[in-house]
């Protein structure tokens, strides 16, 4: 509350239309913590209070996923948007050809948890939960992005029954892959025509969006550093915002070819004066088979290793060490699960010191889901862990090389 009460602007009103300035701040560090604390605090003692037969039930009889999805397909925030006063579900239903009844349904399902608000009998509008679910929005390509996972996890029992699946942690042995081979596809994950590909990078800035991964441009000390490489880049999510709060900065993006194209359009708009000082440059690189550019500060990786597994997260790393200079650094940043239990030996020091407080979860439960939907791998390749910063739902890590 407080946090709200320094905006100027208050607390946000749970049938507000409008974002609240915090909801688009780039440093909200203090209320994230807050609200993990808030999240993990009431969850306990939801579990605690509850009786356990439907605190189970509701882990699997949930529909909020499928009624987001239908509103995300359906452009149901992009039709309301247009009609602030609200629109008869009549009307609506049939701009976006649905059923009336139907559509009723899964407005009032998602109305319960304060996305869209009923402000008359069968007359629905947008609230500031809702308009996330805009076309427009990056937070609603990453929504499309994730609409298959539902089918995927589905999957994930028989992928661990499955002789061929069970054991394997190779990529090309996970849920996803499972669920498309039985559809008998058998395309790339890369494999996307032009519309896809951007979808999936403005979706990559959305879920830097919804992790608020824009706290490490405050909570870093880039001032300090005069180079970096963006490792896995994407069109610049975390990039670009950095080259415009610090101008001093020599940055170099590397991702696949293509994506390094995107990125070059996505900078002529958003760091028009970065391209034109120079202060910025385009490395097409595979990370599996090439080590980066030589001798820069920074080595940066976002949301990288969680995708990949051991043996090539390994090998990610090692490529960077290749090429990094003696007082050279790689800043990771991606979800670290904590541990729900302390134990002399287990961890680091600098880890040590984010843990909730007494008689909470030691990982704030709940209120740190993001980590545990996230899991990074984190494999050894002569570094060693020097920083430690906890931005709420990931965790930046700094290496540097291991003296021997």
């Amino acid at each position: 509350m407080e946090e709200y009460k320094k905006s100027g602007h208050g607390v946000p009103g749970a049938d507000s239309t409008t974002f609240h300035p915090l909801d688009l701040a780039t440093d909200t560090l203090v209320l994230r913590k807050a609200i993990r604390l808030l999240e993990g605090a009431y969850h306990q003692l939801s579990a605690v209070l509850a009786p356990p037969q439907p605190t189970v039930y509701s882990f699997f009889h949930n529909y909020t996923w499928a009624c987001t999805d239908i509103s995300v397909k359906g452009r149901i925030a992009d039709v309301l948007d247009q009609h602030p006063e609200g629109l008869s579900v009549d009307v609506l239903a049939d701009t976006i050809n649905f059923n009336k009844t139907k559509t009723l349904r899964v407005l009032r399902a998602l109305a319960l948890k304060g996305c869209f608000k009923e402000v008359e009998q069968e007359v629905f509008a947008n609230t500031r939960l809702s308009l996330i679910l805009k076309s427009t929005s990056n937070v609603g390509c990453t929504l499309r992005i994730h609409q298959e996972i539902p089918k995927y996890g589905a999957n994930l029992y028989n992928t661990m029954v499955d002789q061929e699946y069970a054991r394997s942690h190779e990529v090309d042995k996970s849920p996803r892959l499972f669920s498309l081979r039985k559809e008998g596809i058998n395309s790339g994950y890369w494999e996307m025509d032009g519309e896809t590909r951007d979808i999936f990078q403005r979706g990559l800035v959305g879920h830097s969006e919804i992790i608020g991964s824009s706290a490490v441009l405050h909570h870093y000390p880039w001032d300090t550093v005069s180079s970096m490489v963006d490792i896995g880049s994407g069109i610049g999510g975390t990039s670009i915002p950095l080259a415009n709060m610090f101008p001093h900065l020599r940055i170099t993006n590397q991702d696949l070819p293509g994506v390094v194209e995107q990125a070059q359009i996505a900078w002529d708009k958003d760091a028009p004066e970065a391209m034109r000082d120079a202060r910025v440059e385009f490395v097409p690189f595979n990370f599996l088979e090439e080590s980066p550019v030589v001798g820069k500060d920074v080595y940066y990786l976002r949301n990288i290793l969680h995708d990949w597994p051991d043996v090539e997260s390994t090998r990610i790393l090692r490529n960077i060490r290749k090429v990094m200079g003696p007082n050279g650094r790689v800043l990771i940043r991606g979800s670290a699960a904590a541990l729900t239990v302390e134990e002399p030996g287990l961890g680091t020091a600098e880890f040590s010191k984010h843990k909730a407080p007494e008689p909470m979860l030691l990982n704030f439960g709940v209120g740190n889901h993001t980590a545990y939907h996230q899991d990074m791998t984190m494999a050894n390749a002569s570094l060693v862990v020097t920083r430690v910063d906890d931005l709420v739902g990931m965790m930046v890590i700094e290496f540097k090389i291991a003296q021997n």
